[in-house]
């Protein structure tokens, strides 16, 4: 007896659906995308620019496989429900599976679901559909887009920079890093002081001088304000108020990064590949569920009946008083977000209930996605803010605190969040207190903080650069074409990341910037919501960047590789230098013909310590640039690598390596202090 087909796009998830749905359905995988744009064509591209860009698709290889398969499958099957992911790229590939199948409008059914968890699958067969092209044509321009602006621009900076790549996304987000690193070498510090008086009680920072904020510049009107002052202050002032601090949104795709790297020390790559086996399905006993709803959204919606069992679970669990409002967002919410924010799939699967079949990671990742749904749902928390003013000859000095009177949301999310009390003491307008010290501090101002994954990510948020997918593979991409290097935790250009940066800026500044690529975004979003012709945005497109392009190879100075004064021991060319992946190196200029590399004179490397990670040692060493920094000699397969000099010891908090920074023992990674 033939049976319902249902086709998902991950095999993980196949067995907790059929267990789900039951005996008259067969479910199986299409392992991902089954087809992408032929390199056939103009350039390459795959597609028919003069016929309104129409895409030619073949089979990705290994995939032949596969689709016989699922035709096979299908051609037995009474009905074909095509389940892939609830985004765009998923209702792609679903129409790639109706295409390749050769299934009919009534041959098959189109199915969404957010959350693998009975309820949730089982009610999504009830409201199928079918595909929809606006979806599709989003899904397929964007392709078409980085495909077209990918192999043009790479292969002009092939054959000019030596750079690997280029793209749509790729190349905003490494202008960005670039931009940071040249703020910061442009930036000149500034001294200034700060004046702090010391009591048996409290301290009190400097906050005025004769009636203005104070602005001390140097030592010696610092020291002329300390002169001025008396041992006795008097308290002018004394203020306490009510402060309502408020719980975040639920995760979406790019906070969710953020706070995993933050908190959890983990990349982007790695939350998401995580988060990915949450969504999917853990085994959990006798059964298989998914734990999370998608992990791919922009949405920080909650469906009505989480948010209805997630206000009893708190009645139950922490009293009525700890119940709060759904937030609303006033985001505009695209067809992209039809979908919810990454929640638990059940507020009663507590993570303590499921710790026993969870990695360490995966326990890490669900207990902060389950306590930031549930907290997002939680009263706020109270405090009184208190404020002392002390008067002192014309000066006024200024100390605060908080006193937590209700823990709200904090009852959950507490781990997460750093909230400590200040509790100051009590005192009357017109005490005098007597100072057992005035302290003066000399400061300097800092430049810029370069970016770490979760800053740029968090700036791509912002600025409407790329999707939530590809905030991951952007970085990686960046890292693994030489254009960044990750020390300490900081993204740092490269020199050919520089390079890449300045020329694109000098032909292409119209294209790669963060307004263009936004407002394409703004573009895509809608194509996918039916308010635009696809090919229309690609033939405007271009109708513009070919040409720029193709100035760019008449006219862009191809760099020329420095010569090193020797010869080629093989052909007697000159022997020059390249960059490649891990850095420059010697080779002949005759390549391709002649593919001789110098091999590499081994430099006495300066022992620092041992590395706790690995066992390796930690050597000085240098970037291309001259900055010293110290990493492991292990490298790469130990990739330990800070700027300041490191003690040869973990932290006992995040187990980083402890470094020697202005005579104290700190933290590479946290606030740690020793």
């Amino acid at each position: 007896m033939s049976k319902n087909l249902v086709i998902v796009e991950s095999p993980t998830k196949t067995k907790a659906i059929e267990k789900y749905l039951g005996s008259d359905y067969k479910v199986v995988s299409s392992k991902g995308h089954i087809r992408d744009l032929a390199t056939s064509g103009k350039f390459g591209f795959g597609v028919d620019i003069e016929n309104h860009f129409e895409p030619n698709y073949v089979t990705i290889k290994g995939k032949k496989k596969d689709i016989t398969a699922l035709k096979k499958d299908a051609k037995a099957a009474k009905k074909v429900y095509l389940a892939t992911d609830p985004d765009r790229e998923g209702e792609a590939i679903s129409w790639h599976l109706k295409d390749a199948l050769e299934l009919t409008d009534d041959d098959y059914e189109r199915v969404v679901f957010n959350e693998i968890t009975k309820n949730v699958v089982t009610d999504a067969f009830n409201h199928a559909r079918k595909i929809d092209d606006d979806l599709v044509h989003s899904q397929e321009t964007r392709r078409i887009l980085d495909r077209i602006i990918g192999f043009r621009l790479s292969k002009l900076m092939q054959s000019k920079t030596g750079g690997k790549s280029a793209g749509r996304v790729q190349s905003v987000a490494l202008k960005l890093i670039v931009d940071r690193e040249r703020e910061i070498e442009a930036f000149k510090e500034e001294e200034y002081w700060t004046v702090t008086a010391k009591f048996p009680e409290i301290e009190a920072d400097l906050d005025t001088v004769d009636g203005k904020k104070a602005d001390l510049k140097t030592e010696e009107e610092t020291d002329k304000v300390i002169a001025g002052l008396n041992k006795e202050f008097v308290v002018s002032n004394y203020e306490t108020k009510p402060k309502k601090k408020a719980s975040k949104y639920p995760f979406i795709t790019s906070t969710m990064q953020q706070e995993a790297i933050s908190k959890l020390g983990f990349s982007s790559k790695k939350t998401m590949q995580v988060a990915q086996k949450l969504y999917e399905g853990i085994d959990i006993g006798n059964d298989t569920v998914g734990l999370i709803t998608y992990m791919r959204t922009d949405s920080v919606r909650l469906s009505d009946e989480f948010i209805k069992s997630s206000y009893a679970f708190i009645k139950e669990n922490y009293g009525e008083e700890y119940i709060g409002h759904v937030k609303t967002s006033k985001k505009k919410e695209n067809v992209q977000d039809a979908h919810e924010a990454i929640r638990p799939s059940s507020i009663n699967r507590t993570p303590l209930s499921v710790k026993e079949y969870l990695s360490k990671d995966e326990f890490k990742l669900y207990e902060m996605i389950y306590a930031r749904a549930l907290a997002s749902l939680m009263k706020e928390a109270k405090v009184n803010a208190t404020t002392i003013t002390l008067d002192n000859n014309n000066t006024t000095f200024k100390t605060t605190g908080q006193v937590l009177v209700f823990d709200g949301y904090l009852k959950v999310y507490q781990k997460f969040e750093s909230s400590e009390d200040k509790i100051l003491p009590k005192y009357k307008v017109g005490d005098v207190l007597v100072s057992d010290e005035i302290v003066k501090d000399q400061h300097f101002t800092k430049p810029p903080a370069r970016y770490t994954e979760a800053k740029l990510i968090k700036a791509m948020e912002e600025l409407g650069i790329g999707r939530p997918s590809t905030y991951a593979s952007t970085i990686t991409t960046l890292t693994q074409r030489g254009y960044v290097t990750l020390v300490q935790k900081t993204l740092n250009p490269t020199e050919i990341g520089i390079t890449t940066t300045d020329k694109l800026q000098e032909f292409f500044s119209d294209l790669i910037n963060v307004e263009y690529t936004a407002k394409m975004e703004e573009d895509l979003d809608k194509i996918a919501e039916g308010k635009k012709v696809w090919y229309k945005l690609l033939e405007s497109f271009y109708k513009d960047f070919e040409p720029e392009v193709e100035n760019a190879f008449d006219k862009m100075e191809k760099k020329e590789d420095e010569q090193t004064g020797e010869v080629c021991p093989n052909c007697g060319r000159p022997m020059v230098i390249k960059n490649g992946r891990y850095g420059k190196f010697e080779a002949c200029s005759g390549y391709p013909e002649c593919k001789y590399i110098k091999p590499k004179e081994k430099q006495e490397a300066k022992e620092v310590c041992d590395c706790p990670k690995c066992g390796g040692k930690i050597v000085e060493r240098k970037t291309k640039r001259g900055k010293i920094f110290y990493g492991c000699g292990n490298f790469p397969k130990c990739k330990v690598a800070v700027w300041d000099k490191p003690t040869g010891k973990l932290c006992p908090e995040c187990h980083s390596l402890l470094v020697q920074k202005e005579d104290k023992i700190k933290c590479s990674s946290c606030d740690y202090e020793k």
